[in-house]
């Protein structure tokens, strides 16, 4: 019996990854029982339990990038963690410790370094985060989903696996494409943009789609699939019903992502690094808005990334308002652009990232 800790989250972007790599740890054939680490309060501590996990919370916080009083019980905090994961550390007794970024991971594996457990990072970002950098010299392996990174981490502990994805995320077949029409009520004869905005939504897409619906929705010969979040829900739907449009079809939460990746056309997105992945694997042509609201401005690395290597393109997000819309219009009618957009960023794809990231776990075990 291998024993596993994953530490990490805060956001979908870190627990998504840690959840498919204890899958596959799971699958590997390997008997494994696996422990997270996550920050008490934080999403984590609920989306692992889902998952099947167990998981003991941290009282570790973030740095406020505002004055804040909070900043001053930060190391209090951060103490108070790393003693509280040395007690996980002795309790559990594992063999690997595992850390994919967030508040977690680095009091978590700072103890466990510290007590001579093999330690892998995972890094989804082609600017890598703050605690991971912090880590890079402790750790044993780090696993990166880009080229370059050797500007962050000792060279000869990379190894290029990619991002986890969740389940089912594949390039769409024609099935699934005929299947996403009717799903979500879309006209098979028109071309189709998908504007996702994350679950919580993206103020500045939902702008932009707002705007193009007042002033050409109507008379557009393509049609929109729009995800707004739910943040945002009362007030796009007092929107819409002012402003009602056929050629848009509004959902707060796209719960068929498979689905509505096989009818776009062009699909907008902010750059997170999962939604990245996956779109590198579905194979979509890809207009990105790198959300400026993140730590050292990591979208914007991450969107630069792939349209350096002409699979993607890109409109920063304080030009979106004005732009956004006629660039994805301009690219709608361009098929040859996105023909070549859709051939390169498949060449970016990797499936196997989850499984390959387990394997390098299991070694360590060894």
């Amino acid at each position: 019996m291998k024993r596993i800790i994953i530490s990490g989250g805060g956001t979908g972007g870190h627990i998504f990854p840690a959840i498919s790599i204890a899958d596959a740890l799971k699958r590997s054939g390997t008997e494994c029982e696996i422990l997270f680490v996550g920050a008490i309060g934080k999403m984590e501590m609920e989306r692992v339990p889902k998952a099947g996990y167990k998981i003991v919370g941290l009282p570790v916080a973030g740095l406020q990038r505002s004055l804040s009083l909070k900043n001053l019980l930060l190391p209090f905090k951060v103490a108070e963690s790393v003693r509280r994961a040395r007690k996980i550390v002795r309790e559990f007794k594992p063999d690997v410790a595992v850390g994919v970024g967030g508040y977690a991971s680095a009091p978590m594996l700072m103890a466990a370094s510290r007590m001579h457990v093999p330690c892998l990072i995972q890094e989804q970002n082609s600017f890598a985060g703050l605690t991971n950098k912090k880590l890079g010299s402790r750790v044993e392996k780090i696993c990166v989903a880009y080229d370059g990174m050797e500007r962050f981490f000792p060279a000869e502990k990379i190894i290029f696996t990619g991002n986890p994805l969740r389940e089912g995320i594949n390039p769409p077949t024609e099935a699934q494409r005929k299947e996403g029409y009717e799903y979500y009520g879309l006209d098979p004869q028109k071309r189709t943009l998908f504007v996702v905005g994350g679950s919580l939504g993206a103020r500045t897409l939902n702008e932009s789609v707002q705007k193009w619906i007042m002033e050409k929705g109507a008379a557009a010969d393509y049609q929109v699939l729009w995800q707004s979040g739910k943040y945002y829900k009362d007030e796009i739907e007092a929107f819409l019903k002012e402003h009602p449009c056929a050629n848009v079809k509004n959902f707060t939460f796209i719960d068929r992502m498979d689905l509505a990746y096989a009818v776009a056309d062009v699909i907008v997105s902010r750059a997170g690094a999962g939604t990245i992945s996956e779109l590198c694997v579905t194979g979509k042509a890809t207009i990105f808005v790198p959300s400026p609201n993140v730590a050292e401005d990591h979208q914007r690395h991450n969107a630069m990334a792939l349209v350096e290597k002409d699979a993607a393109m890109m409109v920063l997000d304080a030009d979106a308002r004005a732009q956004l819309m006629e660039t994805a219009e301009r690219l709608l009618s361009d098929p040859e652009k996105i023909a070549a957009m859709e051939r390169n960023i498949l060449k970016l794809g990797k499936k196997s990232a989850a499984d390959d990231i387990a394997a390098e776990v299991l070694k360590l075990c060894k």
